[in-house]
């Protein structure tokens, strides 16, 4: 295995750190944990913690944590230190895993604000936990996701939000226009644990695999230095957390299903017999809020700007919407020639500039003599100083194009 930006011996190290220790092992597991090798019921039966532990599997894990980035831990470490500390920890790591005594490290609270309002609480684990669960993830996502419901589409294996909303379009075509828009509040901090792991010990035979999930939902999570202990939840930040939200929601898609009604489910977000209104919110919403800060980015930089538009345009492009994103269009030049005027700042530069782009002596002196009101004066004849035109000489997306 070579990860990007080391050297063969390091790469060879962390191989054979990774590596099954064989025969050996299982003989040394077998006189240092015999307990819980043997009076754990099924969990020898089914091997899942060493197929979690097969090299392959920590390969695929450790390059899919790098890739993936993120913040550090508690502990701040981050995912380019991982493999290095992987070198020397991993076989007791290892060891700890196979006997039922690895103790997940509590996660970092990290709040981050939600566009209508209130917070979204994070979890994040430290970087050897988030290898850990992406492991368990890569033996487990399998097994569960091939009897998931297929009104299910978030944190799929080959499905995404265009999925979901591709199918909602479809319900809309067929003539279901009522929709029930279903929000679980607060869902993933709500998640009783003992149904959890009631659901889960339907399917997972190793007892081993099932007490290290539990371990993991009640690691704790770590404010200002307080570690605090949790009781119910499965925080957002982890790798495990989607899967475990989809084995628990499982359960209400199939009562739907039972009903009869045509539906469309992304994570706790769920639209029953019509379209996911998300895509097309329009005010506060998700979509105006980001091409807020995305012309709030432009003022720093052009390429940013286009790129960032370019970006939720392509996310959003199956929303059949064209009025929204037409008067979106209209708000963003609103809000960029609103930007040349707050740059210009002093009336005889604003006076001057429109002037040489073709505005009259009169319009030029009545926005000048306004010079601080920048979003009102971008709303009067300077439209005419900077067209349509101009925004697309500069690259700026036309969202409704």
């Amino acid at each position: 295995m070579h990860l990007g930006g080391e050297g063969p011996q390091k790469s060879r190290q962390l191989e054979l750190a990774l590596e099954d220790r064989g025969e050996a092992s299982k003989v040394e597991r077998s006189v240092e944990a015999p307990t819980a090798m043997h009076d754990n019921g099924r969990s020898g039966a089914s091997g899942l913690m060493e197929r979690v532990c097969e090299r392959a599997n920590l390969q695929a894990a450790l390059k899919r944590v790098r890739k993936n980035k993120g913040s550090a831990g508690i502990d701040g470490m981050t995912v380019d230190e991982l493999p290095e500390y992987l070198r020397t920890h991993w076989p007791e790591i290892r060891e700890q895993l196979l006997a039922g005594t690895y103790q997940p490290s509590p996660v970092r609270r990290h709040a981050i604000p939600k566009s209508g309002g209130g917070v979204r609480e994070l979890g994040i684990p430290t970087v050897v936990d988030r290898f850990v669960q992406q492991a368990i993830l890569q033996v487990l996502g399998p097994r569960f996701d091939a009897t998931f419901s297929q009104h299910s589409y978030g944190f799929r294996r080959g499905r995404s939000a265009h999925d979901a909303v591709v199918q909602a379009q479809r319900y809309v075509n067929e003539g279901r226009r009522i929709v029930v828009d279903v929000d679980l509040e607060r869902f993933f901090d709500r998640v009783n644990h003992d149904v959890l792991m009631g659901r889960l010990a339907k399917r997972i035979e190793d007892k081993l695999l099932l007490g290290l999930v539990r371990r993991y939902l009640e690691a704790g999570m770590m404010a200002n230095g307080i570690a605090m202990e949790r009781h119910e939840g499965t925080p957002q930040g982890g790798p495990l957390s989607p899967l475990l939200a989809n084995v628990l929601l499982d359960e209400v898609d199939r009562e739907l299903e039972k009903r009869g009604h045509a539906f469309v489910r992304y994570a706790d977000d769920c639209n029953v017999r019509a379209a996911v209104q998300a895509c097309w919110r329009t005010g506060d919403g998700p979509v105006a809020q980001a091409l807020r800060e995305a012309a709030a980015a432009g003022e720093r930089d052009q390429e940013r700007r286009r790129s960032y538009l370019v970006g939720w345009k392509n996310y959003f492009r199956l929303a059949d919407t064209p009025g929204v994103f037409r008067a979106l269009d209209e708000w963003i030049r609103h809000r960029l020639r609103a930007l040349h005027l707050k740059h210009w700042r002093r009336g005889r530069v604003i006076y001057r500039e429109l002037r040489h782009r073709g505005l009259s002596d009169l319009a030029a002196r009545r926005v000048a003599a306004n010079a601080r009101r920048w979003w009102k004066n971008s709303a009067m004849a300077i439209n005419l100083a900077f067209p349509i035109r101009y925004f697309d000489s500069l690259g700026i997306p036309q969202l409704v194009a």
